[in-house]
């Protein structure tokens, strides 16, 4: 699938079939997300995937809204370094991840991290050192069913050219 297409038709997907998610292919993906652009190429990110279920499950329960991962075969979870941009550094990461695991044919969910109440409890569960902060929570499997789309903003509503203009 080639970017555009993986940009344009990925969406935010909550029910996952019981299928495994294959460890080369999530390696792809924590690789696309640690080639993502980064300040200063500090690259301060860490990525945790998790296959097992127990803590998939566990994850899920911590979340507030996130449940839904529990019926994920996998997740990663993206973390960076208190650095002055951690956050736009982790969530160009996080956004390289999903339209790569769109292209994959699997269906994500960015579910909230950075500020969460969670964030603390999730790095002591996953033995995350502290100066790591929680990015996003991505759940991950191959889609059951039918993908709900959200609807998107029209480009004439977003786009303005060499000006701001209504």
């Amino acid at each position: 699938m080639d970017a555009i297409k993986a940009i344009t038709t990925r969406h935010s997907v909550r029910l996952y079939s019981g299928k495994p998610v294959e460890k080369d292919i999530i390696q792809d993906l924590v690789l696309a997300g640690s080639l993502a652009p980064t300040a200063r190429n500090i690259q301060p990110w860490l990525f945790v995937a998790l296959t097992e279920q127990d803590l998939v499950k566990e994850i899920a329960n911590i979340t507030d809204h996130g449940k839904f991962m529990a019926n994920a075969p996998a997740s990663i979870l993206v973390f960076s370094e208190d650095t002055k941009y951690y956050l736009e550094d982790g969530c160009a990461a996080t956004e390289n991840i999903l339209v790569a695991a769109n292209a994959y044919g699997l269906g994500t969910c960015w579910i909230a991290g950075d500020k969460k109440p969670y964030c603390d409890q999730i790095k002591i569960l996953l033995n995350v050192p502290e100066r790591y902060k929680l990015i996003s929570i991505i759940s991950l499997g191959y889609p059951k069913g039918n993908i709900k789309t959200a609807s998107k903003k029209l480009l004439d509503n977003v786009l303005c050219w060499n000006k701001y203009s209504q």
